[in-house]
């Protein structure tokens, strides 16, 4: 805070032990200020609403140094899992994910933009163009060589030296043509982001740099285009000379020509129709270079068709049965994870089990293989070696829709999707109002939050919720997930968006409504694993420990102690 000393500080955070270092606290509660003050003077309000949350972070403070409220495990080889938020996407937007993860995003963006119309829009029109005008221009040659075979001779000469400037242009042509493609897509991603961040660039007063980085931007690919189009009329120059030439000897030849040996109706007409030929073949020469430059369009486009699209949706001769699975009881069994083969393995060998029915805390540093382990377990990205069992069946074997519509998880970033509180809760329409409504009730509030708007379940939310808060849309995922009803949950940093009251709340409903289910639980909130049964700790890809909390923390050497230390440093400052 040193360095801020001499700015207005505006600090909104659920972590309450940073609160002292505060000159003023503001409470907010149901939309308004409640209580404002001193953070001194406010502690010792006691009925006041930060004491309240102030109790609520105790308690989850002494949860963590009792060492929480695990059983012994059951199953004495190593176990776990985790899961992070899944979207069901189409094979070609898996495919543009899949490249996303060794290519710039920008590139990616380019390609499923600009490229994507290119193919879609002026391959179509100038290849239109170009038959269009090649049929009057070769109807035209055929017209002349029909009065005057000697023409034929200079047409041969004519179009011989036309392909032999045409393969000298297009080497250099579809290297330019590339080259324009990739400086446009920083103009794209610099644009995009600049966007999203706008708010961020005034912020910071930055504007200037950011006008003088897309100027930057801009003349690179003006540069570029410009020596594109120059090649071009490069081509046409010498195209329209040398059909000019080759016309010129033509009305030479029809003039030198005896009456008896050609009709003189008849060279009027082919002088006639000649003097369109110049405005055909440029027109002929304009549409084949754009053709030819837009086709660089299709080669980056392929790159993508060749990539493994996703599995099947549904896998006929491989369909789990309809209770499936009935107990929750996950191995894995030398699991090796890679995004790419050309990069690292992720996870490295992780061999564990879940049993049925516990519940089950994942930590680890950043990096440590969390996420890429639950993409795993919902096949986002399928396992490089090794498989994964999910009451006995190996997961990788079942179509995606089966094994995906099988699992719950309530991702760290909530998602809602534009309609109605029913559609977001119950977008299948599997259950009645009256049991919608019993799971609100158990959501802290949400319940009351509905009810404030006469429509009720048919009340609108906008798009990605805009019209809740994160803390509301975080309850609507949780509502979801319970009216779901299955086997398996997963749980990515479910909390992180709500205060440690509410925290408590939610983790004493998921334990009470999932008492069937095996849970696993992301968090970085140690005492939301604290009462779990197994803790399992990843790093580097690897499973470093697996027991209950108590016995981790019993051993002030393991990995788990030193993380819980860690977080007792930074949350017991009162």
């Amino acid at each position: 805070m040193q360095r801020l000393s001499g700015k207005t500080v505006v600090y909104i955070t659920h972590q309450l032990a940073c609160l002292d270092a505060a000159d003023l606290v503001l409470v907010m509660k149901d939309g308004s200020i409640v209580q404002s003050g001193k953070y001194e003077d406010l502690i010792r309000e006691p009925n006041g609403e930060l004491v309240r949350q102030m109790n609520a972070h105790k308690n989850s403070l002494d949860q963590v140094q009792t060492g929480g409220g695990g059983n012994e495990p059951t199953v004495k080889s190593p176990s776990g899992a985790y899961v992070e938020r899944v979207e069901q996407k189409s094979p070609l937007v898996i495919q543009y994910d899949k490249l996303a993860k060794t290519n710039e995003e920008e590139v990616v963006r380019g390609r499923s933009s600009t490229d994507q119309s290119t193919v879609d829009m002026d391959i179509p029109y100038r290849l239109a163009g170009l038959v269009f005008a090649l049929i009057q221009l070769l109807s035209i040659v055929f017209l002349m060589c029909h009065v005057a075979w000697q023409v034929a001779l200079i047409f041969a000469a004519v179009f011989a030296v036309a392909i032999w400037y045409q393969a000298y242009y297009i080497t250099t042509a579809r290297e330019l043509a590339r080259m324009v493609g990739i400086q446009k897509s920083p103009i794209l991603h610099h644009f995009s982001e600049s966007m999203l961040g706008t708010s961020t660039i005034r912020c910071f007063n930055q504007k200037e740099r950011f006008y003088g980085k897309v100027l930057s931007l801009v003349n690179d690919y003006s540069r570029v285009s410009f020596h594109n189009t120059a090649t071009m009329e490069w081509l046409s120059v010498r195209m329209n000379f040398l059909f000019n030439l080759a016309f010129f000897v033509v009305l030479v030849i029809l003039v030198r020509l005896p009456r008896s040996a050609i009709d003189p109706s008849m060279a009027g007409l082919v002088a006639t129709y000649g003097l369109n030929m110049n405005v055909l073949q440029a027109w002929v020469i304009w549409n084949l270079c754009n053709v030819e430059n837009k086709m660089i369009s299709v080669e980056r486009i392929l790159d993508f068709s060749q990539l493994p699209s996703e599995a099947s949706p549904v896998i006929e001769d491989c369909r789990p049965e309809p209770d499936w699975p009935s107990e929750g009881f996950i191995q894995f069994e030398n699991l090796h994870v890679q995004y790419s083969p050309v990069l690292p393995m992720v996870l490295k060998g992780i061999t564990c089990t879940i049993p049925a029915k516990k519940k089950i805390g994942v930590v680890g540093r950043t990096g440590s293989g969390k996420s890429t382990l639950i993409q795993a377990l919902f096949r986002v990205v399928e396992p490089s070696e090794g498989r994964i069992l999910i009451d006995g069946l190996n997961i990788c074997k079942i179509g995606l829709e089966d094994l995906r519509s099988k699992l719950s998880i309530i991702p760290q970033d909530p998602t809602l999707f534009q309609g109605t509180v029913r559609a977001n809760l119950d977008p299948l329409g599997e259950r009645s109002d009256q049991e919608i409504w019993e799971v609100l009730n158990k959501c802290h509030g949400l319940a009351t939050v509905v009810k404030q708007d006469e429509r009720l379940l048919d009340a609108p939310v906008a798009e990605d919720g805009g019209n809740w808060s994160v803390g509301q849309r975080q309850l609507v995922c949780l509502a979801r997930v319970l009216l779901q009803r299955r086997r398996v949950l997963v749980l990515d940093e479910a909390t992180a968006s709500v205060d440690t009251a509410t925290d408590n709340l939610i983790q004493k409903t998921i334990r009470e409504e999932t008492s069937e289910c095996t849970v696993i639980t992301i968090a970085h909130r140690i005492p939301t694993v604290m009462d779990n049964d197994l803790v399992l700790v990843l790093d580097q890809g690897k499973i470093i420990e697996y027991d209950t909390p108590a016995a981790l923390l019993s051993d002030s050497g393991t990995a788990f102690s030193k993380l819980v230390k860690e977080y007792m440093n930074r949350s017991s400052k009162d």
